[in-house]
């Protein structure tokens, strides 16, 4: 697997556990998921990604969007944000509860959806316009 691959692979496994965190609480549903999708990117035993599923320091929604901002500002295919919002959306319906921040990042992804014909601006574009203004109220919130 390439470096790029295994890179972006992380990108993904830590946007999904901050999304975990997103409510505040991983639930048992969820904490498999995030083990089951470490094991599949053998990235279970990554001294970035172990830390985090070890549940020992709460990811905050501030990071969650960070780490979006990052991942979308690298430029990746219209494939790419499908499988990050496919799994967001298997995450957050795991548990069969969908809290209204979990809501609001999926919302978020999904109003960058490339095959909507309306856009104008490159998927990207719109995405971390989207991002930056969740990220914004976040911080606002901590404050």
């Amino acid at each position: 697997m390439g470096r790029n691959k295994t890179k972006q692979m992380k990108q993904i496994l830590k946007i999904l556990i901050a999304a975990a965190w997103i409510d505040g609480i991983i639930q048992p549903e969820e904490r498999a998921y995030l083990r089951r999708i470490a094991q599949d990117f053998q990235l279970a035993d990554d001294p970035e990604i172990k830390p985090l599923l070890s549940e020992l320091k709460p990811v905050k929604a501030v990071e969650c969007y960070q780490w979006l901002e990052e991942y979308f500002g690298e430029n990746h295919s219209a494939e790419d944000y499908q499988e990050l919002l496919e799994k967001i959306s298997a995450l957050v319906y795991s548990d069969g509860y969908i809290d209204v921040r979990e809501a609001k990042l999926i919302e978020a992804i999904q109003s960058c959806d490339p095959a909507n014909p309306n856009c104008k601006n490159s998927i990207f574009d719109r995405m971390l316009r989207k991002i930056r203004k969740i990220y914004k109220a976040a911080i606002e919130q901590q404050v």
